[in-house]
């Protein structure tokens, strides 16, 4: 294989550096001790980080948004087993159009959807509903879990499945002592990009949530609105670490290049 020349590695390095500069100098704005957007260069303090924990409605909204991350990413690897199972597997009449309704939500912006669901939660009076706001965050991180299914779905070898069919195993047995085993990488790999997307989701959640399911992103994006302090650099870092820890245990468990690039 060819090796990346002077010129490419240069310009990968500005590439990296343009997408890290703006989180790098947010996260160091974040161990300010002034009350403006400086960064420190005497003296660094923990005193945002500490706002950001007394700060009930933060606090409150980040539980909203985890548990609301956690339900909507396991509906998803619920509705995308199966479905990835009958898109691989098996030829019927509608395939190709279930497949691309199941990935239309990475096609659609969220803006568009956040207005949709705004108005059929009204007509089905499930507006403000935290488990309506499941429900929508579902629909838009199942793609993901779809699709990393599918990976693991493809090019399977499903002789283990034959051999305990025909040893008398049902077809459950064989699920959940075969199948299910042999894909729980794509599954778990999936059900945590589901995660990240749900946790990070803003412009479709202004538009579904309630003054008791504000989740952080909105809750950040409604802080921003009145008033931008080192409080919400604090935030920010915050999230980053913690999309940041997932990635790394999303690296542990399956692999950022079969995620990202498909290796084998």
């Amino acid at each position: 294989m060819q090796k990346n020349g002077p010129l490419a590695l240069a310009f990968n390095a500005l590439v990296i550096t343009f997408m890290l500069a703006p989180l790098l100098v947010v996260c160091i704005v974040a161990f300010t001790p002034h009350n403006t957007l400086t960064l420190p260069t005497t003296e660094f303090s923990l005193r945002w980080f500490k706002a950001v924990f007394e700060h009930s409605d933060f606090v409150q909204s980040f539980w909203n948004s985890l548990w609301l991350a956690l339900a909507s990413a396991t509906l998803a690897t619920v509705l995308a087993v199966p479905a990835g199972i009958a898109i691989t597997r098996y030829e019927f009449a509608g395939r190709g159009f279930l497949n691309g309704l199941f990935l239309s939500p990475l096609i659609i912006p969220h803006l568009v959807l956040g207005v949709a669901l705004l108005r059929l939660f009204a007509l089905l009076g499930g507006t403000g509903s935290f488990g309506w706001l499941v429900f929508a965050h579902a629909l838009i991180v199942t793609p993901y879990t779809l699709r990393l299914v599918v990976a693991a779905l493809v090019g399977f070898d499903r002789s283990a499945e034959y051999a305990a069919l025909s040893l008398g195993a049902s077809q459950a047995t064989v699920f959940t002592r075969i199948t299910l085993p042999m894909i729980l990488p794509g599954v778990t790999g999936g059900w945590l990009l589901a995660f990240i997307n749900s946790f990070d989701e803003v412009t479709m959640s202004i538009f579904v949530t309630s003054p008791s399911t504000v989740t952080l992103p909105v809750r950040m994006y409604m802080y921003a609105t009145e008033s931008i302090d080192p409080l919400m650099a604090a935030v920010s870092a915050l999230m980053v670490a913690l999309t940041a820890c997932a990635m790394v245990i999303l690296d542990r468990v399956y692999g950022l290049d079969r995620v990202l690039v498909g290796r084998k």
